[in-house]
Parts: structure tokens; C-alpha cells; sequence
């Protein structure tokens, strides 16, 4: 029998009943240096600073925004200022409209394009190909040329101008994310994995609920982040089929810019009030989206 030494047998690490953990890095895997996070730190102000300035502008009078040299702290009207904006331009029915809009769009854009990217890229039928052409063409062209004709129909066929399913129909679809879904599924979503499904019994309907959304949750968090934020800042065509009686944040906003004398403070106040609502839903789900971004990007 051979006896080996404690001091062998038992590492360093774990003598006096704790074990430390040594950290090594990667293979092929480098540590930041500090110019590396100087670095990141001089794009992060200089990416904050704009919002930061409407805070100072929002809470000053209107003199502060062309004042030089520009004023860098904070006043003390901030309060009054956001208060006479969110009287003067309805901020409160046009934030509930806002987030129906943008809440149901976004449900709607990331349902049915992964039902269609699903079918482009996994199932086999007449016509696949020229249908998935002709989607891309209409990616092609610009949605400036629509607008007429989907205001003639919106108004004197459907008789929807002034309502939100004006904003809502035309935008439950989305040809990008149809395309994004398509290459994403084709990619990570493998063969034998729907074939094992099948083989379990599933139709086609269990296998998109059960296989399909899961393994396209990276693609579809990072699509409904993209969604609402462009619904939500989306101008002219609710300008165009909603007007003022009925706003969005963006239409009411436009309202505090549009008189002959401009309150930038006033104008800054409400683009606060546009703005929190976006940057909350990404505080809450911004942890979430970067995790599913990252789980479809480390591969095993």
C-alpha cells in the first residue's frame, strides 16, 4: 500500500476547510486593459450626455438652451415644466395609446414571423421559394410610396382614421422579421429535432408552440425590442390616421413644437416623458434580451 502525503493529496486551496478558486482566463481569451475600459467609458458619457442635456434643458427655462456657455447642472423647474407638458399636450392618453399600439404590434410581428420564418425555412411546399422572393422585393420598397393608398383605404373603405387599429393592422406584419426568422431557424433549429417530434406524435401546430418558439427566443427577443421601439417612435402615419384628437406620444410631442414661439424647455420636458416609458421596458426586459442573445450566440 502506498500512502501519499497530505500535502499532496489535499490541495492548498481547500486546506483549513475553504477552497479558493483560481480564475484563469480562456484559451485564446484576453483580460481587458485599462485602456480598454477608459475607453468604453468616454463612448458610454459621451452616448448618455444627449439625454442627460434634455434633463438640464427640461428643468431650466427656455433661455437655458441657448445660453453659452451651455449650462451642465440641473435647474429647479423641472417638475413645473413636466407638468405643463403632460397637461398641455394629453401625454396621458396619448402614453396609453402608445403602449396599446406598441404592445400589440410587437406581439403580433414576433407571432407571425416566426410562424412564417418557420415555414420558409423548415417546411416543404409549392411555391416556397418564389414567395420568399417576392417577400424580400417588397423589403425593397419604401413605405412612402403606400401611404396614399393606405390612407384612401383606411379612411373611405374601412372608415378606421382616428382609431388605433389604423396604426395597428398595417404594422402586424413585418417582412424583415419574416426574413430574420427564416435565416435564423434555418440555422439553429435542426432537422432531427422536428423529426423526433413528429416521431412523438406532434403535429405541426404542438411542434411550433413546443419546439419552434423556444429555440427562436433569441432572435425573437432581440426582434420585440426592435419592434416596440420603432412603434413606439413611429410619427407620420399616426399623424396621417390618428391626427390630435386621438395622439400617440410622438403626434402629442409634435404639439409642443408646432406653435410659433418654441419652448424648448417645454419641448425637451415631454421628450422625457415620451422617452421613460422605452427606457424602462428595456431596463426590465434588457437583462433578459442580452441573456437570449447570448444563449443563441454560445453554441456547445
Amino acid at each position: 500500500m502506498t500512502f501519499i502525503p497530505v500535502s499532496r493529496a489535499i490541495p492548498r486551496e481547500s486546506l483549513g476547510g475553504r477552497r479558493v478558486r483560481r480564475r484563469s482566463a480562456a484559451p485564446g481569451q484576453r483580460r481587458a486593459g485599462t485602456k480598454t475600459y477608459v475607453l468604453l467609458g468616454i463612448i458610454a458619457v459621451v452616448s448618455a450626455f444627449p439625454l442627460y442635456w434634455s434633463l438640464v434643458a427640461a428643468s431650466s427655462d427656455n433661455s437655458a438652451a441657448g445660453s453659452w456657455p451651455p449650462k451642465l447642472l440641473p435647474g429647479g423647474h423641472l417638475w413645473a415644466n413636466l407638468q405643463q407638458a403632460y397637461s398641455q399636450a394629453n401625454f396621458g392618453l396619448a402614453l396609453l395609446n402608445s403602449m396599446i399600439v406598441a404592445t400589440l404590434v410587437t406581439v403580433s410581428v414576433v407571432l407571425t414571423s416566426t410562424l412564417a420564418g418557420f415555414a420558409f425555412a423548415k417546411l416543404r411546399f409549392r411555391g416556397r421559394n418564389a414567395l420568399l422572393g417576392f417577400l424580400l422585393v417588397t423589403m425593397m420598397v419604401p413605405a412612402q410610396l403606400g401611404i396614399i393608398p393606405l390612407y384612401i383605404m383606411m379612411s373611405q373603405w374601412l372608415g378606421w382614421t382616428g382609431h388605433l387599429q389604423a396604426v395597428i393592422v398595417p404594422a402586424a406584419t413585418s417582412a424583415f422579421g419574416v426574413f430574420l426568422m427564416r435565416q435564423y431557424l434555418s440555422e439553429a433549429l435542426p432537422n432531427a429535432l422536428l423529426e423526433a417530434g413528429r416521431m412523438d406524435g406532434c403535429s405541426t401546430h404542438r411542434l411550433y408552440w413546443h419546439v419552434v418558439l423556444p429555440a427562436a427566443r433569441p432572435v425573437a427577443a432581440v426582434l420585440a425590442l426592435f419592434t416596440f421601439m420603432n412603434t413606439w417612435n413611429d410619427f407620420f402615419w399616426p399623424l396621417l390616421a390618428l391626427g390630435q384628437g386621438n395622439p400617440t406620444a410622438q403626434v402629442a410631442l409634435s404639439t409642443l413644437a408646432g406653435g410659433y414661439y418654441m419652448d424648448y424647455s417645454l419641448v425637451l420636458a415631454g421628450t422625457l416623458i415620451s422617452t421613460a416609458p422605452v427606457l424602462l421596458v428595456f431596463a426590465v426586459l434588457g437583462k433578459q434580451i442580452i441573456g437570449g442573445i447570448m444563449q443563441g450566440a454560445v453554441k456547445a
